[in-house]
């Protein structure tokens, strides 16, 4: 069969290199650069005195040595936190960086995916489109969420911006999905084991980018990447750089 997205699919570090690194720091970032990413797949969340942070949690405690909620601390309690030496003592003074600060360490061709943790009411959409116009990225950046309202909102606010649907759900046509949500996307990102056969190269054929997640073993790799699917989300960026590498190779 001929593949309707015939490329091959880029590769998304989740949270950076979330699988060697930790993740949503700056190590994790520039490991996923190392490794051969095009993109990163981040988290962001307000905090208490209205800066964009990256952290995936809505509370520090799994990821730092802190305590307490993302929301009621200013930036620079949050960055006075170590998020580093949980995953590994080699890591200890890693810090939760401001999404303004990924932007700087990013070269413009490395796309981002800002997930948005939360929304609606909290300011965040607003925040983030003036923050998107000051660093120039509105055009390479997509933004995803479970939280559909928080990216209608946002889509209202920055027109221009790419908009990503983040689900778990079992869906017989994904390509269905925007027009259910009110919302002109630009790219679906359902979790990979909902992906049935077809199902990428038909949402493809409608337009729509498919961005899988979180997909960290090969063989799994090896499914999507048949399936037909625009890019890859993994914690192992290098893994799967690797295995696009040899399939390439044995192809020519």
């Amino acid at each position: 069969m001929v593949l309707l997205n015939s490329k091959p699919p880029i590769v998304i570090a989740h949270r950076g290199a979330a699988g060697e690194a930790p993740e949503n720091t700056p190590a994790a970032f520039k490991l996923a650069l190392e490794q051969g990413c095009d993109a990163f797949e981040l988290d962001v969340h307000l905090s208490n005195d209205g800066q964009i942070v990256v952290i995936h949690d809505y509370a520090v405690d799994r990821t730092t040595d802190g305590h307490g909620d993302v929301s009621l601390l200013t930036v620079d309690e949050l960055q006075r936190l170590d998020a580093g030496k949980w995953f590994h003592p080699s890591y200890q003074g890693e810090h939760i960086p401001t999404l303004e600060e990924v932007f700087d360490l990013t070269p413009p061709h490395i796309e981002i995916n800002i997930e948005i943790k939360g929304g609606i009411g909290s300011g965040i959409e607003e925040r983030l489109a003036e923050l998107l116009r000051q660093k120039n990225r509105t055009g390479s950046v997509v933004v995803s969420s479970f939280h559909f309202n928080s990216l209608a909102a946002l889509n209202r606010i920055e027109p221009a911006l790419r908009i990503g649907l983040l689900y778990e759900l079992w869906l017989k046509d994904h390509a269905l999905l925007p027009k259910a949500a009110g919302i002109e996307a630009f790219s679906l990102h359902p979790s990979f084991r909902r992906l049935e056969a077809g199902q990428a190269e038909a949402a493809a054929a409608q337009g729509l980018a498919v961005y899988p997640w979180t997909v960290n073993a090969e063989a799994d790799m090896t499914a999507m990447i048949e399936a037909g699917v625009s890019g890859i989300i993994t914690d192992y960026p290098g893994r799967l750089r690797n295995l696009l590498e040899r399939r390439a190779a044995a192809s020519s």
